[in-house]
């Protein structure tokens, strides 16, 4: 009895704390249906987390007529999309390098990388911008290419200083450690060189892994605000995260802002989704590993 009393209060705590983390979300999507006075109206009720009233897709088609959101999702779809591919390339064959190959200060090298992890990016924001603003630049002027300086407002200057991630980097070392190194003395044996070793064998058997790494790079790249508030003009250049500044401007609409505030979060609860599976497996033997 004492084993069943346990098992259900496991459970009912399971349970609760699903639900404080769910209701905002079922709050935003409920309240994205219903007009502004009735979302105040339902708010000292159960009825604010229930889609009943008068429900109509007038926020979102409002949305689309107050802000280029269509340009903004594909923004943002673009430069997230890149920043992740390049960023499992780039980060897992530092990994592979620390974790796999032997040469001296490697540990040195790591023990830096990890160390980055502490300064906040507040911190040198400033210096970026300065330092992105002197970097070479290929343009295209008419029907002749020229080069120019700077990468204030571009696409690139959105992805290329985000790519190399120190956690990522450490979580892809700390899995590349569980995989055996016998694998790779006997590709060694067999004629196989080290990028061979990382095609071949060590990023196949790390598939929970890079899944691991895309949502977490794909996080900070989709909510990204500070750095393209800073870096970036042009509207058709901006991601969405921007976008919610436009509806606090003149006449505030709440239906509007829980529509746009859907719109945006649905991908990231989709990719959660699709590879929450790997996330969880990956988390696990990485600290059983560490």
């Amino acid at each position: 009895m004492t084993s069943f009393l346990k098992h259900l209060g496991g459970h009912a705590g399971r349970v609760v704390l699903a639900l404080v983390f769910a209701l905002p979300l079922v709050f935003m999507l409920v309240s994205s249906f219903k007009p502004d006075d009735q979302i105040f109206g339902d708010l000292g009720s159960l009825r604010a987390f229930l889609p009943v009233g008068a429900l109509s897709l007038d926020n979102y088609t409002a949305v689309f007529q107050r802000v280029p959101a269509a340009r903004f999702l594909l923004n943002s779809v673009l430069i997230s999309s890149i920043t992740v591919v390049l960023g499992i390339i780039v980060n897992s064959l530092a990994a592979f390098a620390l974790s796999r190959m032997r040469w001296p200060g490697r540990k040195l090298v790591l023990t830096a990388i990890i160390a980055t992890l502490i300064v906040p990016f507040e911190t040198f924001a400033l210096p970026l911008v300065w330092w992105v603003n002197q970097l070479p630049l290929l343009r295209v002027n008419g029907f002749h290419l020229e080069w120019t300086t700077g990468w204030l407002d571009t696409y690139q200057v959105q992805i290329v200083p985000f790519v190399a991630n120190a956690f990522s980097i450490f979580f892809f070392h700390q899995y590349f450690q569980s995989i055996p190194k016998e694998l790779d003395e006997a590709a060694i044996v067999d004629g196989a060189g080290w990028f061979t070793i990382y095609r071949r064998i060590v990023m196949p058997l790390s598939g929970p892994a890079v899944a691991t790494v895309a949502i977490l790079t794909f996080l900070p790249a989709w909510n990204s605000y500070l750095w393209p508030l800073m870096v970036v003009q042009s509207e058709n250049l901006r991601p969405v995260m921007v976008g919610i500044s436009y509806f606090f401007q003149l006449n505030v609409g709440w239906g509007q802002i829980m529509a746009y505030s859907s719109m945006i979060t649905v991908p990231i609860l989709a990719l959660f989704v699709a590879f929450q599976r790997s996330f969880v497996n990956s988390i696990a033997s990485t600290g059983v590993k560490g």
